[in-house]
């Protein structure tokens, strides 16, 4: 696989095995292994050194890979038209909490069309953990937005700790959280961990199972109505719904809204993907060897979309609808957004505008592959869902 990856340069090469002989102190002083999702939390988040903690580029064409919002404004821009109705019936005082900011691209155009929609939150706030893209989101949006706008924007360490009414949205978070994994053997659960081969490289290894991750992957049987065969392998979040009471803090009135890549339960887990999800990316390449150059690639897995269901009636909120990326897109105006753009433009920004379509929708690109799953709690966010909604997968 290393040889059909473009080969980082030396000083990168020399930053992530820094963070590998972390990894390795942290491996023994453990007694051998480390679960693998302290490894991944390790990899991607160890201040100075992780993947999303240091300050090389992760977005676009000189990063390794592209979100929605870093292809052009039109993902935002139909978002804002799915959140207007929310922010009208919160009214004037509601916020709206961005978990992740990317490069402040998603901002920027959510705002400005919030702005025409005459729909802006008092509150923008961006809870970001890089220090390098907060700069960057901070110049960006400083440039680009106007005073009156860009004055609402803020940048958080935490969630909100008070009562608050608003919006969470974030676009590829939940795939980021470090994930445990699980292999059942000889019918008992077992969590996959990292240890140390004779040559000092990352191996796979296993442990028993405690409490909580051997109780998630029961009610997942329970759930798929039969047993994991022997040898299945994949992961799940049993701390997704702490997780998702903590980014909602004090919410008590609005709306939450999640994008990623992902399944309903019954998808996630079959027979034939007994492998899980997990994988790693890198300058555009997704690949499978995740012990490779820690904290110079993204390493990922799929997001469970029946847990995140679940994680919400468990805090309180109702299910406002499931569907794909292309449906919610299509059915909250991106026509609309699309013609307004055309206006704004010439004839190479149309056509660089109906490639952005092209990729956001169709399932050759993120329309099917990409899942949209919305959270109300005293508010109607139903009508955002009506095109295509796949609530009844979940």
């Amino acid at each position: 696989m290393q040889s059909t990856l473009p080969l980082p340069d030396t000083d990168a090469l020399a930053h992530s095995e820094q963070l590998a002989a972390a990894l390795r102190d942290e491996i023994r002083t453990q007694g051998g292994a480390i679960p693998f999702s302290r490894f991944m939390e390790l990899c991607l988040y160890t201040p100075g050194w992780g993947y999303y903690s240091a300050g090389a580029s992760k977005f676009g064409a000189s990063g390794d890979f592209t979100t929605a919002p870093e292809m052009g404004g039109l993902f935002a821009a139909t978002v804002a038209n799915a959140l207007a109705p929310v922010f009208g019936q919160l009214g004037p005082q509601a916020r709206l909490l961005e978990l992740g900011g990317g490069t402040g691209a998603f901002a920027e155009a959510l705002l400005l069309r919030l702005a025409e929609l005459q729909a802006l939150p008092a509150r923008y706030a961006i809870l970001e953990p890089s220090a390098d893209l907060r700069q960057r989101q901070r110049e960006r949006l400083q440039q680009n937005l106007p005073a009156e706008i860009g004055g609402r924007v803020e940048w958080l360490d935490r969630p909100f700790d008070d009562d608050w009414e608003g919006v969470v949205f974030a676009n590829e978070v939940i795939d980021a959280l470090p994930t445990p994994r699980f292999v059942i053997n000889a019918g008992e659960v077992y969590e996959e961990t990292v240890a140390l081969d004779a040559n000092d490289q990352f191996v796979r290894a296993t442990a028993p199972a405690d409490m909580l991750l051997n109780g998630a992957v029961r009610h997942l049987e329970r759930y798929l109505d039969k047993p994991f065969a022997d040898g299945y392998r994949s992961e799940l979040l049993p701390q997704l719904p702490y997780w998702l009471q903590a980014v909602a803090g004090g919410l008590k009135r609005g709306a939450m809204l999640f994008v990623d890549y992902g399944y309903s339960r019954g998808e996630y887990y079959l027979p034939e993907r007994d492998d899980g999800t997990v994988r790693a990316f890198y300058r555009h390449h997704v690949h499978n060897e995740v012990y490779l150059w820690p904290g110079l690639q993204d390493i990922t897995a799929s997001v469970d979309f029946t847990a995140m269901a679940e994680a919400g009636l468990h805090a309180g909120f109702d299910l406002a609808g499931y569907c794909s990326q292309a449906s919610f897109l299509l059915g909250n105006g991106l026509d609309q957004v699309l013609a307004l753009a055309d206006e704004r433009t010439d004839d190479v920004g149309r056509v660089q505008l109906r490639e952005e379509v092209k990729k956001l929708t169709l399932p050759s690109g993120m329309g099917e592959r990409f899942q949209v799953i919305g959270l109300q709690r005293d508010v109607d966010f139903e009508p955002s869902f009506e095109l295509g909604d796949l609530s009844w997968r979940l």
